[in-house]
């Protein structure tokens, strides 16, 4: 950041000047992710029982608002020097100054973007995402500056900076729009998905009915609940166990800390349509069709033969 200052300052490029605000907003921005990490990854307490993941969501959230911010007053800027071009010096520096941000940036947005996956951090996540494309935008401010350079088109260097902020925006909307469909719970479709190809594969015979299933994320950690139609001539000590089971081989499904809480049904004669019990001993009616459990009825909160 303090190199891109500096270049605006030798060369006066509304380009650079462009890249070095953006800079700032890397730095504000993963001082925030730095400080919300450390908030989510403090343990459960009484004010906060589901605990402090979801700061991770409003930590991207105001990086999407800073670059908004940042894309306004580059707009304005831009506009201004587009109609009255002022004088542009030392560019060979700048260029080298902007080429080295962007791979330095394109490095480390790579590594937060992969740290990010593997902790299930979405300010992590966030953070590299930002970088990678301040990197794509730094190479193509390079190839702005390159062009003013050899050419000495004066008007290449503001426009490059407008179309500069006009990316911002669109990456400032989509990080802003990210942020609040998680902070409303809104259903991850890739984390859903996983879940349910999980339970596919490991479907039992027991297990004859599942809906209401519910994810939702707390930053890196996961709450899931669930109905589940078990035989209702077990004891009470059988579906216990069934239920331990469940839970504990379903909290392998993804690496993270999972929170998982089981509304047990019992079967009703109903459920004999698609119950795959062989030996039931209180079968009403006879088996006909086996249930596809999808995304779609697997998320409703009704018992599947309700839907047949």
């Amino acid at each position: 950041m303090s190199a891109k200052f500096y270049a605006y300052y030798l060369s006066g490029s509304t380009a650079v000047l462009t890249d070095a605000l953006e800079s700032i907003i890397n730095v504000v921005a993963a001082a925030f992710a730095y400080y919300s990490i450390y908030l989510a990854s403090l343990p459960r307490d009484l004010n906060h029982p589901y605990g402090h993941g979801k700061i991770e969501f409003f930590a991207s959230g105001l990086e999407g608002v800073l670059i908004l911010l940042a894309a306004a007053y580059i707009l304005l800027h831009a506009s201004q020097h587009l109609i009255a071009t002022p004088a542009l010096q030392r560019l060979d520096f700048s260029i080298y100054v902007s080429l080295g941000s962007a791979l330095l940036n394109g490095l480390m947005g790579f590594y937060l973007v992969q740290a990010g996956k593997n902790s299930h951090s979405p300010a992590l996540m966030a953070d590299g995402k930002h970088l990678k494309l301040d990197a794509y935008n730094g190479l193509f401010i390079v190839l702005a500056l390159t062009v003013t350079y050899f050419t000495n088109w004066l008007w290449v260097d503001a426009l490059a900076s407008l179309l500069f902020a006009i990316m911002m925006c669109w990456q400032g909307l989509r990080i802003i729009r990210e942020s609040v469909a998680a902070l409303m719970d809104e259903t991850n479709p890739a984390v859903f998905n996983k879940v349910i190809d999980w339970i596919t594969q490991h479907r039992v015979a027991s297990w004859i009915d599942l809906h209401n299933l519910r994810i939702q994320q707390y930053g890196g950690d996961l709450h899931i609940d669930c109905h589940l139609t078990l035989p209702r001539y077990w004891d009470l000590n059988r579906v216990h166990d069934e239920i331990h089971a469940f839970e504990v081989k379903i909290g392998e499904v993804l690496p993270t800390e999972i929170e998982i809480f089981v509304h047990v049904d019992p079967c009703l004669d109903d459920c004999c349509s698609h119950c795959e019990i062989v030996d039931c001993p209180i079968r009403k009616n006879p088996y006909s069709k086996k249930i596809t459990w999808n995304a779609t009825n697997m998320a409703l909160n009704q018992k599947h033969f309700n839907a047949l």
